[in-house]
């Protein structure tokens, strides 16, 4: 048995870890009060003490809880529980389980986006920040890896951890000391650590908007400061030129949204949501393409170059009529006019240029200093994959991901590397990173639910399932309709797809039911069938002793039942139904001297339901007369309750007209048959 599951709140149960982040990790859990499968973000035990960290996991709380939109994942309930091994009280939000791919996996899978596609699930990000900005938060980390795409293809963004309020994002980067969002999906004002507003997050938008549409991010770089830098400095290349299905149109709208100035980009989630349907629908969108300024690190002295409107390329005489568009380019100043130089001088200056620079290049590698080239490994073993690549890849190294089965422990991170962490190599080399991809999935099996304990196991053994434990029902889920042994229900859910090393659990039936409390006083077939329709499989019937049924019992009705009326058992239990035989023993009616109205009470009494017959006899003693003097059947003898029975009543010998009979007929005296 594995150990006691561990309850959040008396109501959360965690089953399996299904995600961790630099500061949390996700888990699956149900909840017992609802029955209801959720998300539970625990802080990290290390980060729990820190003010820092504790901070950001309540403004995430805060943030999210106070969304209600379809595209934003949504929060149902915080608190904290203490971890029992530290002591250290552990906050934790209770989430919607979205079930799913990120955008981040859907990338790396290397599956190529139609573009309709990509702006249909922008679309979906842009409806989540439109409502998030209405209540003044800005998210500040979209990302593939913070959108969630479910299997019917709704659009969940999710983690608003650095989500702030507009009022409060002056606390920026510059203040915390950290990089806030993530290098590839900065904007501009992000990466200079200025303050942001909801324009922000239409920047980072675009970035993913960029990668969904050509399968890469807008800037790459050798290190997170060189591809901030380029949001601030560089204008990104045009999606169509890395794949030619991209129209000037899609273009359009995601150059505006990767526009420098705030100012320039589409001014609230909802313009560019609307600019997105209206491509989709094919009708005219609003963005142009953005003004091309160049950088001033490479931009000429524009005291000494002017800059004009650079005409679309058209047809001489459209030029006067349509001007000029937005980009710009940089007009070169006329050289002076110079004698001209023979092509001989040229080539033999051209081959003096080339024999110099080999010469320095064999000088360099002579004297040079080896070390110069040579850098330290970084030690990512335990890392992220994302984070271990960025590392790799701003220590001026080429890192190659190989991917293995391993336990769900570690998912996701680098579990091996070579070269070894901090060891040194040449700039360019390669490093290879092992990454657990966890253990190998597969789907929980149809059909488990109705199924007999042992079927259900041997068909998750087939499936692949290693960790298989039968549980008891608790009360609610007991249905007293259910076998014994019948499972009722399947954690995680038929149909789910978890790893084959995840603990599967079978809540089987007791099979127990209520005995009917209806049964005695039927007739012995009428009360079997109602057992056998109630589920009871082992029902029998036995006859009663003569003189343990009441009297007024029939024969083939139930007197008692075994077990009785109301018990709680199992429909295997067997069922004895006591049957009533409808006999009884014929009491004396003739040693008690008993009036006619006596002997016909004590008959009664015991059960026979025929009208006696009266016959008279003389008698000589007076003390017999109106006495029972003889009877049949005879005392003692045992008969069913509806034999006719006969009694000889004494009779005066003067007398010869007999007297009434109880029953109100009358009879000549005469002699019993047989004496």
């Amino acid at each position: 048995m594995t150990d006691e599951p561990v309850v959040l709140g008396g109501r959360y149960q965690l089953e399996t870890v299904i995600g961790r982040g630099g500061m949390a990790e996700v888990w699956r859990a149900r909840d017992l009060r609802l029955d209801r499968l959720v998300a539970i973000k625990r802080l990290r035990v290390d980060l729990a003490t820190d003010s820092t960290f504790q901070a950001r996991f309540q403004r995430e709380a805060q943030a999210a809880a106070g969304l209600n939109h379809p595209n934003i994942v949504s929060v149902y309930d915080t608190g904290e529980k203490v971890d029992p091994a530290s002591g250290i009280s552990v906050p934790y939000i209770v989430m919607e389980l979205v079930k799913g791919q990120t955008l981040r996996e859907i990338l790396r899978q290397g599956r190529v986006l139609e573009p309709a596609k990509a702006f249909e699930y922008t679309m979906g990000v842009l409806d989540a920040l439109s409502s998030s900005h209405k209540h003044d938060i800005v998210h500040r980390d979209i990302k593939p890896a913070n959108v969630m795409i479910t299997p019917s293809g709704s659009v969940k963004v999710m983690d608003f951890g650095i989500a702030r309020a507009v009022s409060d994002t002056s606390a920026t980067m510059t203040q915390t000391a950290a990089v806030i969002g993530t290098a590839q999906y900065l904007s501009p004002e992000q990466a200079r650590g200025e303050p942001v507003d909801a324009r922000s997050d239409i920047y980072s938008a675009g970035c993913l908007l960029y990668e969904l549409l050509t399968g890469r991010p807008p800037f790459l770089g050798d290190s997170p400061v060189s591809v901030a830098y380029q949001h601030v400095r560089e204008m990104p290349i045009p999606p169509s030129q890395l794949d030619a299905e991209i129209t000037p149109e899609m273009d359009a709208i995601t150059m505006k949204a990767l526009a420098k100035s705030p100012d320039d980009r589409y001014q609230s989630a909802k313009a560019m949501r609307d600019d997105c349907w209206r491509l989709l629908n094919d009708e005219p969108v609003t963005a142009h393409l953005p003004a091309v300024v160049p950088s001033s690190a490479a931009a000429p002295d524009s005291s000494t170059t002017p800059t004009r409107a650079l005409p679309e390329q058209q047809e001489p005489d459209q030029e006067a009529a349509e001007g000029a568009e937005d980009t710009f380019y940089t007009e070169e100043p006329e050289p002076p006019r110079k004698r001209g130089v023979s092509a001989a001088t040229v080539v033999l200056i051209g081959l003096m240029v080339l024999l110099i620079g080999a010469l320095g290049l064999f000088a360099w590698r002579l004297m040079g200093d080896p070390s110069n080239n040579e850098v330290p490994v970084p030690a990512v073993i335990g890392f992220e994959e994302e984070a271990a690549v960025e590392l790799i890849n701003g220590a001026q190294l080429t890192p190659r991901v190989e991917r293995v089965a391993g336990p769900a422990e570690g998912k996701g991170t680098v579990i091996r590397q070579s070269p070894e962490g901090n060891a040194t190599v040449l700039v360019g080399s390669t490093v290879t990173l092992t990454v657990n991809e966890g253990p190998p999935v597969s789907e929980i099996p149809a059909g488990l639910v109705g199924m007999l304990q042992d079927e259900a196991v041997a068909l998750l053994r087939e499936a692949g399932f290693t960790k298989i434990e039968p549980l008891p029902a608790p009360a609610g889920l007991d249905s007293l309709d259910a076998r014994e042994g019948e499972v009722v229900r399947v954690s995680p859910a038929e149909g789910s797809e978890v790893a084959t090393n995840e603990q599967v659990t079978l809540y089987i039936a007791s099979g127990m039911t209520r005995m009917p409390g209806d049964l005695v006083g039927q007739d012995g077939t009428t009360a079997r069938s109602t057992l056998i329709a109630a589920g009871f499989t082992n029902v029998t019937t036995q006859s009663v002793g003569v003189g343990e049924e009441s009297p007024t019992a029939r024969a083939g009705q139930v007197v008692r039942t075994s077990p009785t009326a109301g018990e709680q058992v199992t429909r295997s239990t067997p069922i004895v139904l006591y049957l009533a035989q409808g006999r009884a023993v014929v009491p004396d009616l003739v040693s008690d001297s008993l009036t006619q109205a006596q002997a016909l009470d004590r008959l009664v009494a015991v059960g026979f339901t025929s009208v006696p017959r009266i016959e008279y006899r003389t008698v000589d003693d007076a003390a017999l007369v109106g006495r029972v003097v003889e009877q049949s059947p005879s005392a003692g003898e045992t008969h069913d309750k509806t034999v006719p029975i006969v009694l000889w009543v004494g009779a005066q010998s003067s007398s010869n007209s007999p007297p009434a009979s109880s029953n109100g007929t009358t009879s000549a005296p005469s002699s019993p048959e047989g004496g």
